[in-house]
């Protein structure tokens, strides 16, 4: 069972990290607050370039801070954005955060509407090694 206090902690970092992402050409800022397995949270912020593709987001920051930690298992993630309806994660990252499990994903905005979904119910069928 997932403790509601760390939900909420976890919450209060993503929006709190949000304020730190670099986003000068979409001006959409991105905050995400990761617990793994291993019990250690990781934020992250979105980080945008002028050549666009080089963007990375909050979720993948996180998750390459993580693992570049030893900490290969997700257990939640909180995501926070300003949008009106809390922005889910895109198609990279649901995959790029498959890779490491199926972690809860909670979606906030600062006007506190929240959203929960299993990872899995994002990207039904993700793909992974052990798939092949």
């Amino acid at each position: 069972m997932i403790d509601e206090k760390m939900k909420t902690d976890l919450i209060k970092l993503a929006l709190n990290s949000k304020e730190k992402a670099y986003a000068p050409f979409s001006n959409f800022k991105v905050g995400a607050a990761l617990l793994t397995k291993c019990g250690k949270i990781f934020t992250g912020v979105n980080v945008e370039n002028s050549s666009y593709g080089l963007t990375i987001c909050a979720e993948r920051t996180a998750a390459v801070k993580a693992v570049s930690e030893g900490c290969k298992k997700f257990e939640i993630i909180a995501i926070a954005t300003d949008s009106d309806i809390p922005a889910s994660p895109c198609g990279a990252c649901r995959q790029f955060l498959w890779e490491f499990g199926n972690p809860l994903v909670i979606l906030v905005n600062p006007q506190g509407v929240i959203k929960e979904f299993m990872l899995s119910e994002l990207l039904p069928e993700g793909f992974r090694l052990n798939n092949i």
